[in-house]
């Protein structure tokens, strides 16, 4: 089988396609034929070494693929050959062929196609847990999301849209936030060129009740500032390469609350709830409720390309490799 290899931690186009031999379908298992895997920029991050998780070398990056059952392991009756799938993995994914326990298999919704369905669970999942179990945001309430344009964030807007925020987006390039706009925001903001926290209140009203925040760096203490009395703070992720320290007088005077959304953590201990959580998510998308973008393609040969495009945040929205 084909694979993406990383051999050192180290530029992401130093990355080799490669020849490996297939590996067996234990029991309770299925092998599936990748027809896309997602590309993101967490796999740039581990590819150069610079993630909190760093797998044993040589490792195939990825985490999030779409294809079809090639194979049934033993025992396995939850699917059948044929079926189209989608699934979530730590790494591995960068592959023509991926075997997996049949629990990670998720049945692709039908609506979408298989760059989508490769490319919409990392980010969407993220988004609804957020959103929907760590804070229960309602109908009404303004949500400021940083990084609107990149795939984490759009999945942000799309959500807020649905359950009826007032969703405010910021991004650094006039065609990211026009993207945003397209998928719900009432507002935007220029965060290259605008102050953040000024401006984010005077489009709230005085403030913002949530901010979704997947960047940190030098973002987080004026979106912080940009909370009202009340306000909840959504510490996603740093793509801006630093984890903010934040003036704790600022959450101790306006009565406010940071939350910390650690879906990949929390879901491995709560497996019943997050089966129920991806059932609800998948409907909303079935549903035409949800609108995942349809990503940036490249071809299987241009891994490296398409993970250098996003560690320099060339693509607005969402990429995959097509197989």
């Amino acid at each position: 089988m084909r694979v993406v290899s990383c051999h050192a931690f180290g530029p992401v186009t130093d990355l080799v396609v490669e020849e490996r031999p297939s590996p067996a379908v234990p029991a309770g298992s299925v092998r599936i034929a990748v027809r896309a895997a997602g590309v993101n920029f967490v796999d740039g991050l581990m590819v150069q070494g610079l993630y909190q998780a760093k797998p044993k070398l040589p490792f195939v990056p990825g985490g999030e693929l779409a294809g079809v059952i090639a194979e049934l392991g033993e025992g396995v009756t939850s699917h059948a050959v044929g079926d189209r799938v989608c699934a979530i993995l730590p790494w591995g994914c960068f592959a023509d062929e991926v075997v997996v326990p049949w629990q990670m298999a998720m049945p692709s919704p039908s609506t979408l196609t298989d760059a989508q369905a490769a490319t919409f669970v990392q980010s969407y999942g993220t988004s609804w847990f957020a959103l929907r179990h760590r804070v229960q945001a309602q109908a009404g309430q303004s949500l400021l999301v940083l990084g609107a344009g990149g795939g984490v964030g759009l999945a942000a807007v799309d959500i807020g849209r649905m359950l009826g925020l007032r969703v405010i987006a910021a991004a650094s390039s006039a065609k990211k936030r026009d993207v945003a706009v397209q998928f719900g925001a009432e507002s935007v903001i220029d965060t290259s060129s605008e102050d953040l926290k000024t401006r984010a209140r005077e489009l709230s009203g005085g403030g913002v009740d949530l901010v979704y925040d997947p960047v940190g760096g030098s973002l987080a203490e004026p979106a912080v500032r940009a909370l009202a009395d009340d306000g909840q703070y959504l510490v996603v992720g740093f793509a801006a390469g630093e984890i903010p320290r934040l003036p704790l007088n600022l959450v101790l005077l306006g009565n406010r609350r940071i939350v910390g959304v650690n879906w990949g953590g929390w879901f491995r201990g709560h497996l019943l709830e997050h089966a129920a959580l991806l059932a609800d998510m998948v409907a909303a998308v079935e549903r035409g409720d949800l609108h995942p973008v349809a990503p940036t393609e490249y071809a299987f040969a241009d891994a490296a390309r398409a993970l250098d495009d996003q560690v320099q945040r060339r693509v607005a929205g969402k990429s995959a490799l097509i197989l």
